[in-house]
């Protein structure tokens, strides 16, 4: 094998960069796994947050405890207001949440930087930076991944046979078909299969679908305030097609930190914006708020080290974090699934 080692200004620059990261956790060797302070582990989650549109429009939590009751952000389950005529009060928890809870799981990022890809960030001033977003970037494309697909949590993954990250965490979609099934639907009548939509179909379009959904899986409380509770359509980028919703026009450009990961469409389907995320399932949608869906990271839990291996003609940076996701209202909630145009 050819080794090729790095050039002295990249050495020199990734020698800064490991440094810097040893002073800011308090450890002299990053070679050696160390616990990331607490301060630091809050900066990188978020920068992770940041480095996402969709991200953004969720939560990301930091939780002290690996296992929990939910913390219930943006919950009011249930109506208040009632009376009695006698016997005692019964007061009403408003944020009543199912028993479906939390549990944070490690979850490793581990990435390698070739000294060729180093070489030629080394050319640029801000090479600590590109390196730091390179790996955050994609850890932000992976909890996306999981939060749309995961399914189960594998003791050891298997990306070949599960290239969605499918085996790494259970994510939103899989927590609701086992907290609460009845809201999810993956066919209109029994035996068929799918959820046809057209002149000749189950729905005649979607706005038909969507309402349905809203009158029907979506808590009552909720459906008269579906604007002011920030009620979006999620869909995949198959039912996001241009002859269905055309792209919002706007002037102003994503940032150069905000990945531009959600498409806003200019039409709505029964009344609610209609919004594609990355990774989200193939003829799909789902009905919730985007502050419905949370992230939990468990605090004291991130792990790191950065390896120089030069028989592979690489840097590796090994990371971990105990994480969670969930979905803070169930009542919130109504997925479609095997939609199919007729």
């Amino acid at each position: 094998m050819n080794t090729q080692a790095m050039t002295p200004e990249a050495r020199e620059k990734l020698a800064a960069y490991t440094a810097e990261i040893g002073k800011i956790n308090g450890v002299k060797d990053v070679a050696q796994t160390f616990a990331v302070t607490p301060s630091v582990a809050q900066s990188l989650e978020l920068r992770v947050q940041e480095s996402s549109h969709f991200l953004s429009l969720i939560n990301i939590v930091q939780v002290s405890e690996q296992e929990g009751e939910k913390i219930g952000l943006g919950v009011a389950n249930q109506p208040l207001a009632y009376r009695t005529a006698s016997g005692p009060r019964t007061p009403v928890d408003p944020i009543a949440m199912d028993s479906s809870g939390y549990f944070c799981r490690q979850t490793n990022f581990d990435t390698q930087i070739t000294y060729a890809q180093l070489d030629q960030w080394a050319k640029f001033p801000n090479f600590q930076r590109l390196v730091r977003d390179a790996i955050l970037g994609q850890v932000a494309c992976d909890r996306i991944m999981i939060g749309w697909n995961g399914t189960s949590a594998a003791a050891t993954t298997d990306r070949a046979t599960n290239p969605l990250l499918q085996d790494v965490n259970i994510g939103w979609l899989k927590k609701l078909r086992l907290a609460a099934p009845a809201r999810v639907i993956s066919e209109a009548l029994p035996g068929i299969g799918k959820v046809r939509i057209g002149l000749t179909g189950d729905y005649v379009d979607l706005d038909a679908l969507v309402f349905d959904l809203i009158n029907n899986i979506i808590d009552p409380w909720h459906r008269a305030a579906l604007e002011a509770l920030g009620f979006v359509v999620i869909t995949s980028r198959d039912l996001n097609a241009d002859r269905l919703f055309p792209l919002v026009q706007t002037v102003n450009p994503p940032s150069e930190m905000m990945a531009a990961d959600v498409i806003i469409r200019a039409g709505k389907a029964g009344g609610l914006p209609v919004v594609h995320v990355p990774y989200f399932p193939a003829n799909s949608l789902l009905i919730t708020p985007l502050s419905n869906l949370s992230i939990y990271w468990q605090s004291g839990t991130r792990r790191r080290r950065i390896v120089d291996n030069p028989a592979r003609d690489r840097i590796e940076d090994y990371q971990s974090v105990n994480e969670a996701y969930v979905i803070e209202d169930m009542g919130k909630c109504a997925f479609v699934e095997n939609i199919q145009f007729v």
